[in-house]
């Protein structure tokens, strides 16, 4: 699935790269097949792979969920053989991985894995056209909360280390000095869209507040 992934931002990144000229033509005619060509590829194309991806974790457990049934049936029948033989303690016996988590080098993995949804705004930024640079401003204020929620994630990672699972102490400071990071970043990051409105006071108040209109604003055409 990453290389699907991959393969697919280098398959899109082309026409990201062309829908920069032919984007403004697009919205300008409202012709919808001009408009960001790049991302809509890009979409259609991991849609495509994440479908085949569920067609084929779906046949995995059709496979292990009979290979279990076959394995409890043959334990059914084996149990009075193997009833003189020690056995651990139910509490002590890992519990077997649930069957829709996928694999990452033979590690089974959950569902809440950060390189998938780090990898999909790898891709994102790569193929990102905004309509205007408001658009711009818009997600660089949006930027601190984002950051604090990420943040928020390593202190609740950190908690449930530390109360839940049955990890060591260090890991749980571990997380916790994740978190400590991220939240400075998150706070530095509350600067910028103040540095962004700074510098692009004019520009911005060109959209904000247009002198008798937007439509009269434009006959300063820069």
């Amino acid at each position: 699935m990453q290389g699907r992934r991959l393969l697919a931002a280098l398959v899109s990144l082309p026409l990201g790269l062309l829908g920069l000229l032919t984007s403004p033509l697009g919205r300008k005619f409202g012709i919808r097949w001009l408009q960001h060509p790049g991302r809509r590829l890009y979409q259609r194309l991991v849609g495509q792979a994440r479908l085949e991806r569920a067609e084929r974790d779906g046949a995995i457990r059709q496979t292990q969920d009979a290979e279990e049934a076959a394995a409890d049936a043959e334990a059914g029948q084996n149990t009075e053989a193997i009833a003189d033989r020690a056995e651990r303690p139910a509490g002590l016996v890992p519990a077997a991985a649930a069957s829709d988590h996928t694999s990452s080098e033979g590690v089974t993995v959950s569902g809440f894995n950060f390189e998938e949804q780090a990898t999909e705004m790898q891709a994102a930024a790569m193929l990102y056209e905004p309509d205007g640079c408001m658009e711009i401003l818009a997600m660089v204020e949006s930027l601190p909360e984002a950051l604090k929620m990420i943040a928020h994630v390593m202190q609740i990672l950190a908690e449930r280390s530390d109360t839940e699972f049955p990890l060591e102490k260090e890991v749980a400071n571990g997380f916790n000095d994740i978190y400590a990071l991220l939240a400075k970043a998150a706070a530095g990051a509350e600067e910028l869209p103040a540095i962004f409105r700074r510098v692009h006071e004019q520009d911005i108040a060109r959209h904000e507040d247009p002198r008798n209109g937007p439509e009269a604003e434009k006959g300063w055409n820069v």
